[in-house]
């Protein structure tokens, strides 16, 4: 009986012994939750903020927007991109700011970029200009063609009425009057009525558009685009011409046509 009860005792022994082992491999062959769902997390393809911002358009350089812009022809600005401005969907936010590009090596203003509200806007009138001379500026007449006489203004890239930039030389660059009065100066007053009227913020954005080396700009690209509602946009190239002068814009020098 004693030799019964041993054979039965090493049986079940042996047993205890393949059960164990067996448990113990499933262990190391089954992954826990948690490293699954490490793995899970290391194999997902990752996603970034920028995949779900509505992509814009490219703003061109001044090189490739003036191979695009054709030759002025009586209309002081011409429509760029479908009128559709440049900006990017992360910069339509309603904190109103200023930012001046720094003059280049040659002197010249660069972009000049803002979102405006009423709380930038003038609440004062305008003061004195005339000790600027921005590159290429020249003091010259022509009485019979021009109604204000002077060829040249010094123009605000972006208005006084919007900012209330008075004589900062990162701003003012060499304009004509035509440029200045026919050109920039109705898309200027759209953009103040529309602020006065909404309350809301406009993001603006004027760029002077070189060519070369040349001190005085071809044109401007002039950027708008309502942050709230987006009700208002417009996206248009300026042209800095005379009519009736012509001008070498390398120098601001310029002659009867």
């Amino acid at each position: 009986m004693k030799y019964i009860t041993s054979i039965i005792l090493c049986i079940v022994f042996s047993l205890s012994l393949l059960v164990s082992g067996c448990g113990e491999g499933n262990t190391k062959a089954e992954p826990s939750k948690n490293a699954a769902a490490v793995e899970t997390a290391k194999d997902a393809p990752k996603t970034s903020a920028k995949t779900t911002e509505k992509k814009s358009a490219e703003m061109p350089s001044s090189a490739e927007l003036l191979a695009k812009i054709p030759p002025y022809s009586g209309s002081p600005y011409v429509t760029i991109n479908n009128n559709k401005p440049y900006f990017k969907e992360s910069e339509y936010k309603t904190e109103a700011f200023e930012n001046y590009s720094p003059l280049d090596k040659l002197g010249r203003p660069g972009a000049a970029y803002a979102c405006v509200g009423v709380e930038i806007m003038p609440t004062e009138k305008r003061g004195k200009i005339g000790n600027i001379k921005p590159p290429g500026w020249h003091t010259v007449r022509y009485d019979d063609l021009i109604k204000d006489k002077y060829l040249y203004n010094r123009c605000h890239l972006i208005a006084f009425m919007l900012a209330g930039e008075n004589d900062n030389v990162k701003n003012l660059i060499t304009g004509t009057r035509y440029f200045n009065t026919e050109a920039m100066l109705p898309f200027e007053e759209k953009a103040q009525k529309y602020v006065k009227k909404t309350k809301h913020h406009i993001l603006y954005r004027v760029t002077p558009i070189y060519d070369g080396d040349n001190l005085v700009a071809s044109g401007v690209l002039m950027e708008a685009a309502s942050v709230e509602d987006k009700n208002l946009e417009f996206c248009v190239y300026c042209y800095n011409v005379q009519p009736g002068v012509g001008i070498d814009y390398k120098t601001g020098e310029s002659w009867r046509e």
